[in-house]
């Protein structure tokens, strides 16, 4: 018992002595209308194909996307799909977005290091030779994988909508560190920096990422306005895209086993009616 009694007090200072933690908080995502939204919803292969173009001349020079392969962008559903092609390694479209990117490879002759035009078969290349590297070109911290960020952070794609049309000026009384920039939208807490009334504390956070897009800085192929708001918007899909590329395809799966399950219990109620009719219950 007294061990017990002194193990309760030594808890019970613990939680005295710990300082409460700060809270988090974020504007809430803006309300996008996606084509992929609803059991029905798919892919816009003309925006999913703008949202690659900003993520190669724009995010690609500091974000990776380790699990995805050029051969993806080819494959049924993705943004450059060709029935004729149903294997996206022979898509002559995909070989050209491919070729265009140089890749490390070693040569098998001499063994040395050499850079050479990719394949489908190629990974999307990083931007830095390792996590070390993109630290220390990004402030002491990596900029993360994009692979399936539209995934892991909640509000999906709308949040990184909401991120990359976010960054607005801080409100006065706001004190920003160098190499940070404001963002309502971004998770954190400003309370230490506010000089401000306490109840008046805005949300957001400091993102040590700065404003990456701006208009005209992508052109689009199909003549679609190079705002922030398309960039965004095409960028978010093309990542909602690249977290869940097999979406469509679980969709039509689900809406067939809907079908079959109705089917079958028709079948079924028909079958009991028959069978049991002249029984009484």
């Amino acid at each position: 018992m007294l061990r017990k009694g002194i193990a309760l007090a030594v808890f019970g200072l613990a939680l005295v002595g710990t300082p409460a933690l700060a809270a988090t908080t974020s504007e809430e995502p803006k309300d996008i209308h996606w084509s992929f939204e609803g059991p029905f919803g798919k892919f816009d292969a003309e925006q999913l194909q703008r949202g690659y173009k900003v993520y190669r001349e724009v995010c690609s020079a500091c974000h990776s996307m380790d699990l995805m392969y050029f051969r993806n962008l080819g494959q049924k559903g993705g943004p450059f799909y060709d029935p004729k092609y149903p294997n996206p390694i022979q898509n002559p479209y995909v070989k050209s977005l491919a070729a265009d990117i140089k890749v490390k490879d070693i040569d098998s002759e001499t063994g040395d290091d050499i850079q050479r035009p990719a394949t489908p078969a190629d990974k999307f290349p990083a931007p830095f030779p390792n996590e070390a590297s993109a630290a220390a070109s990004n402030g002491g911290k990596a900029p993360p994988d994009l692979s399936v960020m539209a995934k892991a952070r909640e509000g999906g794609p709308a949040y990184i909508y909401s991120i990359l049309t976010g960054f607005v000026p801080p409100p006065r009384g706001l004190n920003v560190m160098a190499g940070r920039y404001y963002n309502p939208y971004y998770p954190g807490d400003v309370s230490s920096f506010w000089t401000g009334p306490k109840d008046q504390v805005p949300k957001g956070g400091f993102i040590a990422m700065p404003p990456p897009l701006a208009p005209n800085k992508v052109t689009f192929d199909d003549g679609t306005p190079s705002t922030v708001a398309n960039e965004a918007r095409d960028v978010a899909a093309f990542l909602a895209w690249a977290a869940e590329p097999k979406m469509e395809e679980r969709k039509e799966f689900g809406l067939g086993a809907m079908i079959y399950l109705l089917i079958f219990t028709g079948l079924l109620y028909a079958s009991y009616r028959r069978i049991w009719r002249d029984v009484s219950h």
